[in-house]
Parts: C-alpha cells; structure tokens; sequence
C-alpha cells in the first residue's frame, strides 16, 4: 500500500518563505511525474508546480519566481520551497505522484496560510 504523506505546512507572514515536503512510503517504483496542486476556499483545485524523473520543471504563472519544486528520487521524495508568499497563495497543498504503468496518488493535503 503505498502512501503520501506531506509535512510543512502552517501559518506565515506576507513576504515570508515555507517549504513543504511529499514523501511516498511503501513499494513505490518508477516514479514518473510529481506534482504540487493546490486548492483555495471556494475555488477549484490549481496545479501549482510539475517535476518529471528528468528534472524538468513547470509552473503556473502566478508562483513562477517565487516557488521551486525539487525531488530526491532516491528517497521519493519532493519539495515546494515557497518564497515571496502572497494572501493568495492560502490554501490547501496537496502532492500527487504519477508512476509508470499509470497509478496516481495524493498526499493528505497540508494547510498553508499566509496572513499577518
């Protein structure tokens, strides 16, 4: 059975930094695509960053310059480090793993709000 869980998230100031961690636990092989969503009050859930097994990374435009996703595909493990934090970037964080063969799966989510 394989598992997600996320660690990081908490409360921050306008202008600070948090990062948020992802790690798979069980048998998980050939981890292809990992991905950082996230999902506001209200809104609908946003694909944040993208980092494939080759190390090529995607943003979406209101993070970029701002967050960096990284991985350790050793430990299978990913990261959102989070800089510049805005009143906007509030919501729930959630990563998700895409493995070869297909199988797709998600962290419980980690609350991240920024307000002074």
């Amino acid at each position: 059975q394989v598992q997600l869980v996320e660690s990081g998230g908490g409360l921050v100031q306008p202008g600070g930094s948090l990062r948020i961690t992802c790690a798979a636990s069980g048998s998980v092989f050939r981890i292809n695509v990992m991905r950082w969503y996230r999902q506001a009050p209200g809104k609908q859930r946003e694909l944040v960053a993208t980092i494939t097994s080759f190390g090529s990374t995607n943003y979406a435009d209101s993070v970029k310059g701002r967050f960096t996703i990284s991985r350790d595909n050793a430990k299978n493990t990913m990261a959102l480090q989070m800089r510049a934090l805005k009143a906007e970037d509030t919501a729930v964080y959630y990563c998700n793993f895409l493995v070869v063969g297909g199988a797709n799966y998600w962290g419980q989510g980690s609350q991240v709000t920024v307000s002074s």
